[in-house]
């Protein structure tokens, strides 16, 4: 299979959380094709097998094949392929793919699973099922941008809050405070709890850091009122009841929801037999490794505490083009990210 039309094949086909159902069939056809046991799981997961279920030594790779809406156009210039998700994360999904079928049948006693998960781009559904139904497997890669030489091995935790605050309407010239004003109070209160957590922390992967993410007001006439959605990316060693106790001090009445909560997960162990398959894959073709902690989320969070196994992140891409719209991932760099992982896998099946 051309490894860089199947890419484009891939990216090719929408898929905005919770829309995923037309590229997980053509993953399932495509995985077939190359000799996986595929098929769609309970909640949509495209699932495929390489290697007999009961053997002694399990691999999971999982990546997503949800993205952010935003259509940009598919095209190739020089060695840029352009398209939503062809960083994140169509492309190490691909690679996930692509790897496995050069290597997973030439392995003894290893059964390999690449996965692509849904609506990670959302809260994880597709993940979440899998923390509660799969058991853990030996060892487990996370499909995300991290350029070909890198390793993640970690994320943040995140924390979404809506905030809502409704009164009746009343002149501007009152004494009252309006929704707005008292939603600007609360968002001020949590950013100067920030400040005061995060002073002497140095790094983004050890702060607290609050993002605003929307903000509205509406009025009938009659009643009016704000509507407020905030993001805080969380440090490790974090306790977010403490915050949430804070923050329902500080919203005085307004309405508070919390979204499903993400908490932060660091693979400590550098030594593990994953990692060093890893570092001595990308040595093997040329790189010179390097660790990353990112401040984002990803399924890392859901399945690395259910499961507790050896876990990295690793993909092709520039994680900074992640969601912009101008997205897109060197082919060359694709090119590369397979044969690492391969060789890794190579690695860790015999």
């Amino acid at each position: 299979m051309d490894q860089v039309n199947f890419l484009e094949q891939l990216v090719s086909i929408p898929s905005p959380s919770g829309e995923e159902k037309q590229v997980g069939q053509f993953l399932v056809e495509q995985m077939t094709t190359l000799g996986f046991q595929a098929h769609l799981d309970k909640v949509g997961n495209a699932v495929g097998v390489m290697g007999e279920p009961d053997a002694g030594r399990k691999i999971v790779l999982l990546g997503h094949m949800d993205t952010v809406t935003g259509y940009i156009p598919v095209q190739r210039r020089g060695n840029l392929l352009y398209g939503r998700g062809a960083v994140d994360a169509k492309g190490p999904l691909a690679t996930f793919i692509l790897a496995t079928a050069r290597m997973g049948a030439k392995l003894q006693d290893t059964c390999i699973t690449v996965i692509g998960a849904v609506e990670e781009e959302a809260f994880s559904k597709g993940a979440r099922h899998l923390a509660k139904t799969m058991r853990a497997p030996d060892f487990c890669v996370i499909g995300e941008p991290s350029d070909w030489e890198c390793i993640t091995l970690g994320y943040k935790g995140r924390l979404c809050v809506d905030y809502t605050w409704e009164q009746p309407d009343s002149h501007s010239a009152g004494e009252q405070a309006g929704p707005a004003e008292k939603a600007i109070t609360f968002w001020n209160q949590l950013m100067d709890y920030a400040e005061q957590r995060n002073h002497g922390r140095e790094g983004h992967f050890d702060t607290l850091d609050p993002a605003l993410r929307d903000f509205r007001t509406y009025s009938d006439g009659l009643s009016t009122g704000v509507k407020m959605s905030v993001t805080m990316r969380l440090p490790p060693d974090f306790k977010p009841e403490i915050l949430k106790r804070k923050m329902r001090m500080w919203a005085k009445g307004a309405k508070l929801k919390s979204l499903p909560l993400d908490m932060p997960y660091r693979q400590d162990d550098k030594n593990n037999p994953l990692v060093r398959a890893m570092l001595r894959a990308i040595r093997a073709k040329g790189g010179r490794p390097r660790f990353k902690l990112k401040t984002g989320t990803s399924d890392m969070n859901t399945v690395g505490p259910a499961w507790g196994c050896p876990i990295v992140a690793y993909g092709p891409g520039d994680s900074s083009l992640d969601h912009t719209p101008d997205e897109h991932i060197d082919v060359e760099e694709y090119k590369r990210a397979i044969a690492v992982l391969a060789r890794a896998l190579e690695t860790l099946g015999t």
